[in-house]
């Protein structure tokens, strides 16, 4: 690799798994859109394909890491990130297209805010490049039963980007398809919780970093356009599975007592009904799933339930930023509510 020089204040890593497809695509991109302003990092996940081979001999300029098997997206950036050591990290996703000057807004934004942790750019859509997109839109909410939804995006509904969430914002969490985000703050937390494996990892993380203290922002004015489905596609009963039980873990390790106390046994009816419904559907796999979650969630609970207990007990809480206090569900099915701006602000903190 040629010699750099200067030293980059940031590290773009994309976590790579047989993906030279997405690479192709996109890495060409990621190289013209940071020149001078990051080092290019491919960490990849023991792929059996050629992806290692290809970045190789195209991207001389581009950083690889070798892991010795897939240790999926919780464990495979957890150990790629421990050979960085630039001040920032932007985790991006190997299918995410980026856009000419993504990088400097949110740069200058965390150079001016240190109490900022993390932050995220808009995701819009790859396909449908006018809608905001599934993972992160323009921001991460969550509700107060644990249900995350965005800004621009509730359940599967996806809204056209017209600039109308252009304002910068603080929210509960930012997205890991692109999550620009502190060293420092994120081996503080010791990364991410390497037993969910894959899906909603970055919304425990934000919790825990909001529970330290520091705050999750998006900044609009910087735009990359999401594929989706890379990791696992959509309607896959793995990322059902992990969907359902991964939110599960994340309430238990994150709530305080008295508020689990009555919402795990709800959520687990509404899951159940959220199983029946994929039945009906004709989805039987993805009820299965579900019952899976379940009893990996209570498997969970058992041999963390001490380790929780401790953790609580010395657990300060500073109040988070991007909640719905109300019910998202009964918001979306029951009232209609389909876009961000027909919630009631005010139940928004």
């Amino acid at each position: 690799m040629r010699p750099c020089l200067f030293m980059p204040q940031i590290a773009i890593v994309i976590l790579n798994w047989n993906g030279r497809h997405f690479l192709e695509k996109f890495l060409l991109g990621v190289v013209q859109h940071s020149k001078d302003l990051a080092r290019r990092v491919v960490a990849d996940n023991a792929s059996t394909d050629d992806s290692r081979s290809y970045v190789e001999a195209n991207f001389p300029e581009v950083a690889i890491i070798r892991l010795d098997q897939n240790y999926g997206f919780t464990g495979g950036y957890n150990r790629a990130l421990q050979q960085v050591q630039e001040p920032y990290y932007v985790l991006l996703n190997s299918d995410v297209e980026v856009s000419e000057g993504w990088i400097t807004p949110l740069l200058q934004f965390m150079e001016n805010h240190p109490e900022v942790a993390a932050c995220q750019p808009k995701i819009r859509s790859y396909s449908d490049r006018h809608l905001l997109e599934h993972a992160g839109a323009a921001g991460g909410f969550i509700d107060y039963l644990g249900y995350p939804f965005c800004r621009g995006r509730i359940y599967n509904h996806l809204e056209e980007d017209k600039g109308q969430y252009d304002q910068p914002v603080p929210v509960f969490w930012a997205t890991g398809a692109c999550l620009f985000i502190r060293k420092d703050d994120f081996r503080n937390e010791n990364g991410f919780d390497e037993q969910f494996f894959a899906h909603m990892e970055e919304i425990d993380l934000c919790w825990r970093l909001q529970q330290s203290g520091k705050q999750i922002w998006v900044i609009p004015q910087s735009t990359v356009y999401h594929v989706g489905g890379g990791t696992l596609p959509k309607n896959n009963p793995r990322k059902t599975f992990f969907n359902f039980r991964n939110n599960l873990m994340m309430l238990f390790k994150n709530l305080p007592g008295h508020r689990l106390i009555w919402l795990i046994p709800l959520r687990l009816i509404l899951d159940g009904l959220a199983g029946i419904k994929f039945f009906m559907d004709g989805d039987r796999k993805d009820t299965l799933a579900v019952i899976k979650a379940h009893f990996a969630f209570y498997a969970f609970v058992i041999t963390h339930f001490r380790t929780r207990y401790r953790q609580q007990r010395h657990l300060k809480i500073h109040p988070s930023k991007g909640i719905y206090h109300a019910s998202i569900v009964r918001a979306y099915y029951l009232q209609g509510k389909k876009y961000f701006h027909q919630l009631n602000q005010e139940k928004i903190s």
